[in-house]
């Protein structure tokens, strides 16, 4: 893992110094990359995973991500597949915050709040591709994207950088964003749908989960945190011991959608989640550097038309974000998200993909 990470951390050194003045050229498409054990292809439409080829337990290859087979159709993306929420992901209660003195008025697109950034968010914009190493043992791909002063009500200028690479059996993303003029909240998350099965193998109720959160934020009928804290213990949340996700789905109105405080120090870098399909045998870990995750268990898919002639019904796929707290800008006992003037916001991710006979 070490050497997972130290291949990062050069990437990371090599955009920050890349001459940014050409940010204005933004084709969009496809890029891919593969290293000999995992394939993936991004495009630049919201920083997007379109898909993650692993193979199972026989060595048959399968796409585990939902998504949609064309950019085009990304493009009026509901649900975020794959995608990169920004430029504060999850929810802001009353699409407002106030910040030194001020209070900000953001887009409200859910409701009457602000979710993933508002209508217009990262997820729905053109990104730069900066470097593109398609294949080899490390390949990686970094996007670009400057957000303007104002942009969904979000004050200042800010330069903000994915990165996605291979290394070995894992995919790695780093995220990274600079506030240029004004102090501003940033809370990026990786959006991905993940079916272990396979994107088109049927819900992911039998998958066997283990979260290592023992603590969740509990909310409101509007999915906005109440700024409480509530343990798991005896709840249908409680996944610190692994178990299938549909043992105790049925106690909830309609799925999981809560955030969990992962267990160790705010910014250590953690386990946050195994998530294990016992049929393909594969199990997938997720680590990162992040405090909270969203387990989401696609609620309100429905039926939506993805690659490959399938049809994404509720429960097709499960995500795990990695975030800050949701509503962190309005509870003063959550993590804070301000990023100030020459101040760098960082996230990294990182997913490791085995099989398991």
């Amino acid at each position: 893992m070490a050497k997972i990470i130290s291949i990062f951390f050069v990437v990371l050194l090599s955009f920050s110094l890349v001459d940014l003045s050409f940010a204005d050229r933004k084709p969009v498409g496809f890029y891919k990359l593969s290293n000999g054990e995992i394939t993936i292809t991004v495009t630049n439409w919201g920083a997007t995973v379109h898909s993650v080829i692993v193979p199972d337990k026989q060595g048959k290859l399968d796409d585990i991500v939902l998504g949609f087979e064309t950019v085009g159709e990304y493009t009026n993306d509901k649900v975020y597949f794959g995608a990169t929420p920004g430029r504060v992901a999850n929810r802001i209660g009353g699409a407002q915050f106030k910040l030194n003195g001020k209070t900000y008025k953001t887009f409200p697109n859910e409701g009457k709040n602000t979710l993933h950034g508002g209508h217009r968010g990262f997820s729905d914009v053109i990104w730069t591709v900066l470097e593109h190493v398609k294949d080899g043992p490390s390949p990686y791909i970094t996007l670009y994207y400057r957000s303007f002063d104002g942009e969904q009500g979000f004050p200042g200028d800010l330069d903000v950088f994915v990165t996605y690479a291979l290394a070995g059996n894992s995919l790695s993303i780093s995220m990274k964003a600079k506030a240029l003029s004004k102090a501003t909240p940033v809370n990026l998350a990786h959006h991905g749908y993940w079916n272990l099965g396979g994107h088109n193998s049927g819900n992911i109720l039998n998958n066997t989960i283990k979260i290592y959160g023992s603590k969740i934020t509990p909310v409101d009928d509007e999915l906005i945190p109440t700024g409480k804290f509530l343990s798991v213990k005896g709840t249908p949340f409680d996944f610190l011991e692994a178990k299938t996700i549909g043992s105790r789905i049925g106690e909830l109105p309609a799925g999981y959608d809560i955030n969990y405080v992962i267990d160790g120090a705010e910014e250590q870098f953690k386990k946050v989640a195994e998530v294990y399909d016992g049929k393909s045998g594969r199990l997938m870990e997720l680590w990162a550097d992040k405090p909270g995750v969203q387990f989401y268990t696609g609620n309100m898919l429905g039926g939506e038309k993805g690659k490959e002639g399938a049809v994404y019904g509720a429960h097709a796929g499960l995500c795990l974000e990695t975030q800050g707290f949701p509503d962190s800008v309005n509870h003063d006992n959550f993590p804070s998200q301000i990023v100030n003037p020459g101040d760098e916001y960082k996230h990294f991710m990182l997913y490791k993909f085995s099989t398991v006979f």
